[in-house]
């Protein structure tokens, strides 16, 4: 199963992922996919692996997009793990669900936190301007109909908020195992 985190900025979904991931290190049932970013490793955020646009290019991947003038990419071999039955957790753009989702098993989880929370965690960052974090979170992204949708309210501590996720991480991992 491709289990694909999505989430408004502010959510927090680096810091639940990155719980989860340790949680799990040694759970063979997961895999954490580092996604594959035009971006300087050094620019902040997620650990991934930074490619030049020729790099990015010449790469097979099972799932790729574009935001924020960058490119991203969830790499191709996700689908051997996931044909082998394991969960392959990656955090992506609500644009690739639909496609995702039509080629493979596919279950969303949504991190989110209320709007205010959203607007405190992104003005301590202090990367944009008051009126950007207001578009920001103006701007919905509706996710495509016929998926499964699991939300993961992240308004508490960051401890609460990754039981919540494992919670669903492991109901996931349940499923795949009574196909």
């Amino acid at each position: 199963m491709l289990l694909l985190v999505v989430g408004p900025s502010g959510a927090g979904k680096d810091t639940l992922l990155d719980a989860a991931r340790a949680a799990l290190a040694d759970d063979a049932r997961f895999r954490f996919v580092r996604r594959v970013i035009t971006r300087p490793a050094d620019a902040g955020g997620e650990a991934h692996e930074a490619v030049s646009d020729a790099e990015f290019a010449a790469r097979d991947f099972a799932l790729q997009w574009q935001a924020h003038g960058l490119r991203y990419g969830i790499p191709a071999d996700v689908a051997e793990d996931i044909a082998r039955g394991r969960v392959v957790v990656a955090n992506v753009s609500r644009g690739v669900i639909a496609e995702a989702a039509s080629r493979f098993p596919v279950r969303v989880v949504e991190i989110t936190a209320p709007p205010e929370l959203l607007a405190t965690r992104l003005l301590a960052r202090g990367r944009e301007s008051a009126e950007d974090i207001a578009a920001r979170l103006a701007r919905a992204v509706p996710l495509p109909p016929g998926v499964i949708v699991e939300a993961v309210q992240n308004d508490a501590t960051p401890e609460i908020g990754a039981a919540r996720l494992l919670a669903v991480l492991n109901r996931a991992a349940a499923d795949v195992a009574r196909r």
